[in-house]
């Protein structure tokens, strides 16, 4: 059996607000110097193919990114979780590339790799939230597509998932191959690599693809939607030190202040 798993490479959400800027040119998020990390949808993901490859007998797992070379680090960190291959998927044509686009070229990547019995992605990534790649890639690879998946279970030629319902889950069975968009549960709690691992991926090959490598349609490399505006927006903040050193008195005049703003 072979697994499929899409990561991405995203700014660290747990950067300081101060430091977030979007850029005015492309209207996504500012990099910087700021920490790039793989995205934590993906890395449920990543967790939840590793833990089927290691119940399964023969079962290997690929793991995929599209980005420059920046983001051999995601696939780095997929190859200390044990994942026997890696892959990375970049044309310097390409560029803000939208959930069509990007979902285009990762089902043309399963592809050229002769398939995949699962493909698994994260539900949706941290930057953009267009939940777009996974629906597109079934689309593009013409097998069944499951989200908000939490957990999977595989029988004989079925794959059984547990998707998070309003009020409680489902459970959906659907035939080899299929896509699953995966999200953050108890059970997919991303492991802490071991250092023996994270040492070998370091000296492990991955794999480049570039469009000539893979059979694409140019005009579907493109964004087929337009961002036409992103921003943070502005709130002015004012400060009012009350001056003193007698608690009870500060403390009064804070009060006063508190409720001539309405805010009790």
């Amino acid at each position: 059996m072979h697994i499929v798993v899409c990561l991405k490479h995203v700014l660290d959400p747990e950067i300081k607000p101060r430091y977030f800027q979007i850029d005015p040119e492309t209207n996504r998020p500012d990099y910087g110097d700021n920490d790039m990390v793989l995205d934590s949808f993906a890395e449920n993901a990543l967790e939840l193919a590793i833990q089927l490859r290691d119940k399964t007998p023969g079962a290997t797992v690929t793991a995929i990114c599209l980005g420059d070379e920046s983001s051999e680090e995601v696939l780095r960190r997929a190859l200390a979780f044990t994942a026997n291959a890696a892959v990375r998927v970049w044309d310097s044509e390409w560029e803000n590339l939208d959930g069509q686009a990007v979902g285009h070229i990762l089902a043309q990547t399963i592809k050229t790799l002769g398939g995949a019995e699962l493909v698994l992605t994260g539900y949706q990534a941290s930057d953009i939230e267009e939940a777009l790649v996974g629906p597109v890639m079934a689309e593009e690879l013409g097998i069944p597509c499951v989200t908000l998946v939490s957990d999977l279970e595989l029988a004989d030629d079925s794959v059984k998932s547990t998707c998070e319902a309003e009020g409680g889950y489902t459970v959906v069975s659907v035939p080899f191959p299929a896509v699953f968009t995966i999200i953050s549960s108890e059970t997919n709690v991303p492991r802490l690599p071991k250092v023996k691992d994270i040492r070998l991926a370091r000296s492990k090959s991955i794999s480049l693809f570039e469009a000539e490598d893979t059979d694409l349609d140019k005009e579907r490399c493109q964004p087929g939607v337009r961002l036409e505006r992103a921003y943070v927006l502005n709130r002015d903040v004012n400060c009012e030190i009350l001056s003193g050193s007698e608690g009870t008195v500060l403390a009064d005049e804070l009060i006063d202040k508190l409720l001539t703003l309405k805010i009790f």
